[in-house]
């Protein structure tokens, strides 16, 4: 799925990270804690060099613990790389954070030097509600679609630090076609962006691979069903919709199930934990999905090469 949703005043707040990136101290990314690597800026990875990062995964009350800690051993294999998990319902945030900067960046009791500190995410991780916390008054917009934030902002903190604020920040290309549905399910991505059937499908296959239990509690479809649709049904995740949909009513003239409707229940229960604490990717997934990344590349320099040589044949003809 190609995602088709970049807003100016993104584009923009990358330029600004790139100028600024210099004068920053400590990088902060706030991650969704369901799907950490397709919530990582990749320009950040690539710009970071050795810069100090903290990140954050927010929402861990969502996501699946047990792969939380194999996605903070992933990223913490980085010497200059520390994690921290946090989510709404815990009180003591703030200091947490604070802590674990000044354990990254020490600095002597009798300096007055100004920690600058830049933080990133994604549009609806999170990101301004933290900041709030932090500075412990309502300084960033909040709400519950992405993008809120519309410009860069200096924020001064406690214990000398001054906080960057960039708008929640997508990249224009999501290569990675899995990371696209992924932000889609989880919220990332304003719903006009994609078609909603499309992305619950995707979910539904992932979840009868890997929480069938899940889909069980929640809708009450027998494992044994589930494990029927995906080894006899070339469509199952399309069936499981539509099980799902009859179930709950969403039924049009002549007894069909209106999917729109369905795909919509399944999705906003995803979100809201109604299935429980869910992750959408794991470490070992990555190294395959990155090689059918290399391998679209390569694909797109092949074609762009063909065009412009053709382009060239043609000039050469005309003469």
């Amino acid at each position: 799925m190609q995602i088709q949703w970049y807003p100016g005043h993104m584009h923009k707040a990358q330029k600004e990270v790139k100028e600024i990136l210099p004068q920053v101290d400590l990088i902060i990314e706030v991650l969704d804690a369901r799907i950490p690597y397709s919530s990582e800026n990749p320009m950040i990875a690539r710009l970071r060099g050795d810069k100090p990062t903290l990140k954050i995964f927010n929402k861990s009350d969502l996501a699946d613990p047990a792969i939380i800690e194999k996605w903070q051993a992933y990223f913490e294999n980085s010497e200059y790389i520390q994690t921290l998990t946090l989510n709404a319902k815990q009180a003591d945030r703030k200091h947490q954070i604070f802590d674990l900067i000044n354990k990254m960046i020490p600095r002597d009791d009798s300096s007055v030097k100004v920690l600058h500190a830049l933080i990133m995410g994604i549009p609806n991780v999170g990101k301004s509600t933290l900041i709030n916390t932090l500075s412990e008054r309502p300084i960033a917009k909040t709400g519950n679609e992405p993008a809120v934030t519309k410009m860069l902002q200096r924020i001064k903190l406690e214990e000398g630090i001054t906080l960057f604020d960039t708008p929640g920040m997508l990249w224009a290309n999501i290569e990675n076609v899995h990371s696209g549905y992924r932000l889609a399910i989880t919220g990332g991505i304003k719903e006009t962006a994609f078609e909603l059937p499309d992305v619950a499908s995707y979910a539904a296959e992932y979840l009868m691979n890997y929480y069938p239990e899940r889909i069980k509690e929640r809708y009450g479809i027998s494992v044994a069903t589930i494990q029927d649709l995906l080894q006899n049904n070339p469509s199952s995740d399309v069936a499981l919709l539509e099980i799902i949909g009859k179930g709950r009513g969403c039924l049009v003239g002549g007894g069909r199930i209106d999917l729109d409707k369905a795909s919509r229940i399944f999705i906003s229960e995803i979100r809201d934990g109604a299935l429980g604490a869910l992750t959408f990717e794991h470490p070992d997934m990555m190294e395959s999905e990155q090689i059918q990344v290399e391998e679209l590349r390569a694909m797109k320099a092949a074609k762009k090469l063909a065009k412009e040589e053709k382009k060239k044949n043609r000039k050469r003809n005309k003469r």
